[in-house]
């Protein structure tokens, strides 16, 4: 039960919790090309795959990072280059992230995420991707990833310094 009128729906969740969504004409621009390069696909729980994206730009807390976050499958899983995304007018800092947000064939996963780390909007969106997949709730009940060890791993590496 809400204690009192005036809590807001944000303020009952912990500071890594959802924040409000960067609502800019970027932004725009770039949850639009997220939404059309996901349409039909489904995440492993059956789910539309943009949520995923989606929840991950709620949590970044500027422009640039929130057009990683939706956008950081779109090479990877979706047909779309990094020439396609620039001609688009995505900013050249961001498609820099994504670059490294990109896991190459035949790159050892934690070599990938150790790239990742020295760039701070790569890390922080791999950061929420990561925590994101390790969330069982996204899951078929009982299900558990099978890439739950690797995604630790991986988090212990971009947490630590």
């Amino acid at each position: 039960m809400i204690a009192s009128t005036n809590t807001t729906p944000h303020s009952l969740f912990s500071r890594d919790a959802l924040r409000d969504m960067i609502y800019t004409e970027l932004t725009k621009k770039a949850a639009t090309i997220c939404v059309n390069a996901h349409a039909g696909q489904v995440d492993k729980g059956g789910y539309p795959y943009c949520m995923h994206p989606i929840h991950l730009a709620e949590q970044m807390d500027d422009e640039e990072s929130c057009c990683a976050a939706l956008l950081h499958d779109v090479v990877e899983d979706c047909g779309y280059t990094f020439d396609m995304l620039l001609e688009a007018g995505i900013p050249q800092s961001v498609v820099d992230a994504l670059k490294l947000l990109t896991h190459e064939d035949g790159v050892p996963y934690l070599a990938y995420v150790a790239a990742i780390k020295q760039n701070p909007i790569a890390r922080k969106v791999k950061r929420a991707d990561l925590h994101h997949n390790l969330d069982r709730s996204r899951l078929p009940t009982g299900s558990v990833s099978p890439k739950r060890e690797t995604y630790l791993q991986a988090l212990a590496l971009l947490e630590g310094e």
